[in-house]
């Protein structure tokens, strides 16, 4: 295979024995992907970013577990494997891909050839994610942990998914690392004709900028989503907020949506959800609205309009902890205005991507605001994770979405 590059030459990595206190080993053998640093508690060398731990429990000094040393995060040690010993090698490695991609079969048996090949810890890969647009494999990391294994793993990874363009991105800390000469957005695989790669998602074309667009260029969980969506959205008039590309706007033309409006803070992005739309034959009328998503809907119902169907996507307002009381808050207003702009026997779509609200609490949430509406209406679908966005772990889970059906 040739690479249009070489990789970041570094010494071997070393090999270090780890043992835990009581709170990181049940961790481990409660297979956690994360060992964080104040739950070290010896080490037989000084480790530096990309050594393996190998971890030893108390019960007979045995093996419970191997993982990669990250010193840039108080997520010390990022698990591999649990369990007793093995090899951790480009075998190992290989196999993992392999077993990531045959999850992934039954999607690519639809009209769709973009997925998540690599979802980070949930497929044992911490810190990296590697996804694919039609021929086009786009790998990001998010820690230097992986710079040892690069061009095996991405050799792999393109065996599987014959993919004929690697395009690597980086995250923000990686991009200012020191450690390194890689580029985001280098293509280091193949060429690319164009940064907007083509690429269909359910029998629906859209497009996705790998090297500028925001993570891999393009938003492949809700995959699942907007294709529901569509098949609801039948001479329907639609409001899609925080239409990003307008995925949900999209799949509404595609499926003979009457009339499908865009609401996003960027006119970037509404240019691109319009470019999208293009990508497809339909004939209803697509409007946008650029602005500030509370108080768009705010103008919106001002103006006593109201929609067939109503989505309602955001950004993830709980980043941090402290962050949880707020969140909660403005998914409770997020309801309210939606309720608001549906209309008679109309659909209300509710979803939340912040990993820390957990699924029940936002369905609780969206429950108690419609309830106090004294609207008559019925839930009909609660979705998560499509099939390429397995989920392995607790603070894996962070998408989900609930449909609302109102019968007035």
């Amino acid at each position: 295979m040739y690479f249009s590059r070489t990789f970041p030459n570094s010494k071997p990595s070393q090999r270090i024995a780890v043992k835990l206190n009581v709170k990181g080993e049940r961790s481990v053998l409660q297979n956690h992907p994360w060992v964080f640093s104040n739950s070290i508690v010896k080490m037989n060398k000084t480790p530096e970013t990309g050594d393996l731990a190998i971890i030893f429990g108390k019960n007979k000094n045995k093996i419970i577990g191997f993982g990669l040393f990250d010193l840039s995060s108080p997520i010390r040690i990022k698990m591999l494997h649990h369990g007793d010993a093995i090899s951790i090698d480009d075998t190992f490695f290989a196999e993992k891909i392999s077993i990531a991609f045959h999850k992934r079969k039954p999607l690519l048996l639809t009209e769709t050839n973009s997925y998540r090949l690599i979802f980070g810890e949930n497929d044992g890969f911490p810190g990296l994610i590697a996804d694919v647009y039609a021929k086009v494999l786009v790998v990001k990391l998010y820690s230097e942990i992986w710079l040892n294994h690069l061009q095996s793993l991405i050799e792999n990874l393109v065996k599987v998914s014959q993919s004929e363009t690697v395009v690597l991105r980086l995250s923000r800390g990686l991009q200012q690392s020191k450690t390194h000469d890689l580029k985001d957005g280098e293509v280091v695989y193949g060429m690319l004709e164009n940064d907007v790669v083509i690429f269909e998602e359910h029998g629906v074309n859209f497009s996705a900028n790998v090297i500028q667009g925001h993570k891999t260029g393009y938003f492949l969980d809700h995959r699942l989503n907007r294709k529901q969506v569509g098949e609801w959205s039948r001479d329907k008039t639609v409001l899609d907020v925080f239409s990003y590309a307008g995925g949900f706007s999209v799949h509404a033309l595609a499926n003979h949506a009457k009339e499908v409006t865009s609401l996003d803070i960027s006119k970037q992005a509404l240019q691109m959800a319009i470019a999208n739309g293009k990508l497809n034959d339909y004939s209803g009328t697509h409007k946008t609205i650029a602005g500030d998503a509370f108080k768009a809907m705010k103008k919106l119902i001002a103006n006593q309009k109201t929609f067939d169907l109503v989505v309602i996507d955001p950004p993830s307002f709980a980043k941090q902890q402290s962050e949880i009381d707020l969140a909660k808050k403005k998914y409770a207003q997020l309801a309210q205005l939606g309720l608001e702009l549906t209309g008679n026997n109309g659909l209300l779509v509710l979803a939340s991507c912040s990993s820390r609200i957990l699924a029940q609490t936002f369905f609780d949430i969206n429950a108690q605001v419609l309830r106090e509406s004294q609207r008559l209406y019925k839930c009909v679908l609660k979705t998560q994770h499509d099939v390429d966005h397995p989920i392995g772990f607790p603070e894996g889970a962070y998408l989900k979405c609930s449909y609302y059906r109102f019968e007035d």
